[in-house]
C-alpha cells in the first residue's frame, strides 16, 4: 500500500470511529487505540505534506488562533420562539395554527436544550461555515472552534443536498463540566457557574486548541435552504441522522396535541436524567408545506413554541430596593438581594417592575422573599414569605423625584411606570440613548461598546449621538483601557457605521415605541428622515400597523428642536437617512391599500420571493382570508377550506401568471 492510501484509509477509519464515539455512542475500539492510530496518521501527515487535508482527523486538535471574529450575515435568518408555560397557551397556538391550516395537522416534540446557537452551512457535504446565532439577522464566524467538536462532521456520508444550513445547539454535558471545575479547583482557579455559559464562552476563545480540550457537543434540531427534497420536520431529523449529524432520540411525532402534552409531562419529570441541560420542549408542525404557509412574525415563527418548564424557585433576603433611570427616562424599581444560587447563577438583583407590583407583592426592604427566573433567564420576585417578615416592617414608598437628576418624576394616565421628564439633562437617559443608538441591531459600530460610551459622556466628549462623528483618535486615547489599535477600531467603527440603511438609522434614534419592524415599516412608507417628520398624527396612523400611540410618539419626537438639530448635523455628517436608490430599485405603489394572502406552492417564484413582490409595490400580506382581503394568490395545493371561505366572500381567486399582471 503506497503513503497515500495508507493515509487515505487511516483518515476513513478515524473518522468513522469519532462517528461511532461521539455521535452513536457505540465506540468498537479503547481511546489507548483510537490515539495511537491518530499519532500515526500526524506522523504521515507531516512527512507528506503533499498530502494534507484541512478535514483530517488530526486537525480535530486545534490550534489556529482567530484575533478577531469576523461578523456574517445569516442566508437564511435565525428566529427566536414564541414561548408558552401551560396547557392553554399550546392550545391557543394550536386554535391559531388550525385557523390558517386546512386539513390534518401533525406535531413534531423535541427537547429543549440550553446550550450556545450555532448555524453550520455544508457545501457539497463539507463544513464550509459555523456562525453563532448573533441577533439573528448575522451571526460570528467560529468556524475553526467548531471544527474541533468531535461530534461536528467535517465530510457527510450519504445521499446530501448540494447546500443547505443546520441549526442545532453547542452543549456542554454535566459529566464534562463537573469534570472541568474539579481541574480548575484543583490548580486554585474559581469554577465555572454553569454549563449554558461555559459553552457559549467556548466559542468565543482565541486558541482553538483551547475549544478542543473541552468535551462540547453539537445537538442538531433544524435543516435550512432551497430544493431539499425534504418533506417533513421528522423527515428532516431523520436525513440528518443518517448523514452523520448528532441528533437527539428523545424527540417524536406526536399526531395530537394531547400527544404533545403527554411528551411534556413525561419529560418535566424525566429530564433530571438527561447529561445535558434541558429547560423545555419545542413543539413544530411537522409538514414543511404547512410551515411554509404559517410563516413567521416579525421575532418568531408562527409554525413553532417553546413551552418552558416550571421555572425553579428559591428564597432570600431583599436588603435594599434602589431605582435605575432608562434610556426613555422609564424608571425601574430593583430588589438587591442576599446573594443566592438559582438555576446555575448566583443572583443578587431582581426587577420589580413598577409601583404597582410592589404594592401587588406588598414588597418591603428586609422581607424574605421568592425568587424565580422568569423562562429561567431574568430573575423576579414572585411572593414575600409574610411569616419572616420584620416586626419593625414599613410599606415601601415609592420615590417622587429622579434618583439621578433630583427631577419630579411623572405617571402618565393609563401607564405603570413612573418618568423622569428631564430628556435633555438626566446624564443616564442621555447614555442609554447614544448606548441604544451604537448597538447592535441600530448602528452596530465596532470598537464602542456600553462601557466606553458612559465614559465619553462623563468626560464631556460627546453629549448626544450625533457628537460621535466629531470624535478625533487624540480625543479617546487619553481614555481608561484605550490603546492606540482600540481607538484606530472605535473611529473606523463610528466612520463605517455611515453605511447603515436608513431603517436601521431610524430604529437607532430612539424614538419611543419605534422598535426594528415598526422603523422597517415607517422608513418604506416614507422614504427619507424629511417626509416622515413633516407627518401628522392622522396621517402616520393611515400607515399599515401603525396606532395612535406610536404615531403620537413620533410627532413629539420631532416637535423637538434638539433632536431636529441632532438629524441636521446626522445629515452633514454622512448618515443614512433616506432609502438608498439601490433600495427603490423595484418599489412602487401600484398594490397600495390592497391585501393579499398567499397559499399553495407556486412554479416560478417561491412564497417568500413573493409576498416581497407585495410589499414592495405597496401591498400587505396576511396570513388568514377576511373581508378585508383584495385577492387570494392560489398555487397548488391551496387548502380547501380557504378556496371555500374566499368564495364565500367573493374575494377573486389569481394565479401566480395573474399577479405579475397585476403590477404591469
Amino acid at each position: 500500500m503506497d503513503i497515500q492510501q495508507q493515509i487515505l484509509q487511516l483518515r476513513d477509519e478515524l473518522n468513522q470511529h469519532n462517528y461511532n464515539y461521539y455521535v452513536l455512542d457505540q465506540p468498537v475500539i479503547s481511546d489507548y487505540d483510537f490515539d495511537l492510530k491518530l499519532k500515526e496518521l500526524q506522523a504521515l501527515e507531516d512527512a507528506h505534506p503533499e498530502f494534507a487535508d484541512a478535514y483530517s482527523p488530526t486537525k480535530r486538535v486545534g490550534g489556529e488562533i482567530t484575533k478577531n471574529f469576523n461578523t456574517v450575515v445569516h442566508e437564511h435568518r435565525m428566529y427566536s420562539l414564541d414561548n408558552s408555560y401551560s396547557k392553554e397557551d399550546l392550545l391557543d397556538w394550536e386554535a391559531r395554527v388550525k385557523k390558517v391550516i386546512d386539513g390534518k395537522v401533525q406535531f413534531v416534540c423535541e427537547l429543549k436544550y440550553d446550550g450556545a446557537s450555532i448555524s453550520l452551512t455544508y457545501i457539497n457535504g463539507v463544513l464550509n461555515r459555523a456562525v453563532t446565532r448573533g441577533d439573528g439577522v448575522q451571526g460570528d464566524d467560529v468556524t475553526a472552534n467548531i471544527k474541533t467538536i468531535r461530534s461536528v462532521p467535517l465530510r457527510l456520508q450519504g445521499d446530501y443536498p448540494p447546500k443547505f444550513d443546520i441549526r442545532g445547539e453547542i452543549v456542554l454535558p454535566f459529566e464534562g463540566f463537573h469534570k472541568m471545575n474539579e481541574d480548575r479547583i484543583e490548580i486554585g482557579e474559581e469554577p465555572y457557574r454553569n454549563p449554558r455559559n461555559t459553552a457559549s464562552g467556548s466559542l468565543k476563545l482565541q486558541d482553538s486548541a483551547e475549544v478542543a480540550k473541552r468535551p462540547l457537543e453539537c445537538l442538531l434540531y433544524n435543516i435550512t435552504g432551497s430544493n431539499l427534497n425534504i418533506a417533513t420536520q421528522f423527515e428532516s431529523l431523520e436525513k440528518a441522522r443518517s448523514w452523520g449529524f448528532k441528533v437527539p432520540k428523545a424527540a417524536i411525532l406526536a399526531h395530537t396535541i394531547d400527544e404533545v402534552i403527554e411528551f411534556i409531562e413525561y419529560w418535566d419529570v424525566h429530564r433530571h436524567n438527561l447529561p445535558y441541560e434541558t429547560d423545555g420542549v419545542v413543539v413544530k408542525i411537522n409538514d414543511l408545506h404547512q410551515q411554509d404557509e404559517l410563516g413567521y412574525t416579525a421575532k418568531a415563527p408562527r409554525w413553532a413554541i417553546a413551552y418552558k418548564f416550571k421555572a425553579e424557585q428559591v428564597s432570600t433576603r431583599l436588603n435594599e430596593i434602589t431605582y435605575q433611570v432608562g434610556r426613555t427616562g422609564a424608571i425601574t424599581p430593583v430588589a438587591n438581594l442576599e446573594p443566592v444560587e438559582l438555576a446555575g447563577t448566583t443572583v443578587k438583583r431582581a426587577s420589580l417592575h413598577n409601583a404597582d407590583q410592589i404594592e401587588k407583592l406588598d414588597v418591603r426592604k428586609g422581607d424574605e422573599v421568592f425568587v424565580e427566573k422568569g423562562g429561567e433567564i431574568i430573575p423576579k420576585i414572585i411572593a414575600v414569605d409574610l411569616s419572616k417578615r420584620p416586626e419593625n416592617s414599613r410599606p415601601t414608598h415609592y420615590i417622587e423625584n429622579c434618583p439621578e437628576c433630583g427631577t419630579a418624576l411623572v405617571r402618565n394616565l393609563g401607564e405603570a411606570q413612573h418618568y423622569c421628564p428631564n430628556y435633555n439633562g438626566c446624564q443616564p437617559q442621555i447614555i442609554g440613548r447614544i448606548q441604544h443608538f451604537i448597538s447592535r441591531k441600530a448602528m452596530d459600530i465596532e470598537g464602542l461598546g456600553g462601557e466606553t460610551v458612559a465614559l465619553l459622556v462623563k468626560e464631556d466628549l460627546i453629549r448626544d449621538y450625533s457628537d460621535l462623528y466629531t470624535l478625533t483618535k487624540e480625543q479617546v486615547i487619553p481614555l481608561e483601557r484605550m490603546a492606540e489599535k482600540s481607538a484606530d477600531n472605535l473611529i473606523n467603527g463610528i466612520s463605517a457605521s455611515k453605511a447603515v440603511p436608513f431603517e436601521r438609522v431610524l430604529y437607532a434614534l430612539g424614538i419611543r415605541y419605534v422598535g426594528e419592524t415598526v422603523a422597517k415599516k415607517l422608513a418604506k412608507h416614507y422614504k427619507n428622515i424629511d417626509s416622515l417628520r413633516q407627518a401628522t398624527t392622522l396621517e402616520l396612523i393611515t400607515v399599515d400597523e401603525i396606532g395612535i400611540r406610536i404615531a403620537e410618539s413620533v410627532v413629539d419626537f420631532f416637535a423637538s428642536e434638539k433632536n431636529i438639530r441632532i438629524i441636521e448635523r446626522l445629515k452633514v455628517y454622512g448618515v443614512q437617512l433616506e432609502i438608498s436608490s439601490e433600495q427603490l430599485v423595484g418599489q412602487t405603489t401600484i398594490l397600495e391599500g390592497q391585501a393579499f394572502v398567499v397559499s399553495g406552492v407556486f412554479e416560478s417564484i417561491s412564497r417568500d420571493e413573493l409576498k416581497k413582490r407585495i410589499e414592495d409595490n405597496g401591498g400587505k400580506v396576511s396570513s388568514s382570508i377576511s373581508s378585508k382581503t383584495n385577492y387570494v394568490i392560489a398555487g397548488d395545493n391551496m387548502g380547501p377550506s380557504k378556496r371555500a371561505k374566499a368564495e364565500q366572500l367573493n374575494i377573486p381567486i389569481i394565479s401566480e401568471s395573474d399577479f405579475f399582471k397585476l403590477l404591469q
